[in-house]
């Protein structure tokens, strides 16, 4: 996994806008614009791709701890911080709220692996002999 695909990963998981991770990068006084920032997140094949360096991944995650954590002077809870950020994220047109992302329930027997009679099951190796 590339430092690329991990900023990418926290930027989803977290909710961030490239604002708010350029906000947090000066939390630790690392400037970055967000034209800068956005290569970071491009297709490697893209011809304005930029790998993301070691330095600008521990600028941020520095900067992540101050901005989730706060100080030792002025502390913060991470959670609020979370919600925050899922507050600002707009709603769609014609949606009378915004929609939550939940995993759905597994069907038990497929979770174990459980078969109906007569059913095959694609899964398992053939034996050989």
């Amino acid at each position: 996994m590339t430092n690329n695909d991990i900023l990418k990963k926290l930027r989803v998981a977290l909710m961030l806008r490239d604002d708010q991770i350029v906000e947090i990068l000066e939390l630790v006084d690392f400037r970055i614009s967000k034209s800068e920032l956005g290569a970071f997140f491009r297709a490697e094949d893209h011809p304005n791709y930029v790998e993301c360096g070691d330095q600008v991944l521990r600028n941020f995650l520095n900067g992540l701890v101050i901005h989730l954590r706060g100080t030792k002077e002025n502390p913060k809870n991470p959670s609020d911080v979370i919600a925050k950020h899922k507050a600002q994220i707009p709603v769609k047109e014609g949606a009378s709220e915004r929609v939550e992302f939940k995993a759905k329930p597994k069907d038990e027997e497929k979770a174990r692996g459980d078969q109906k009679p007569g059913q095959k099951n694609y899964c398992r190796k053939k034996e050989t002999f």
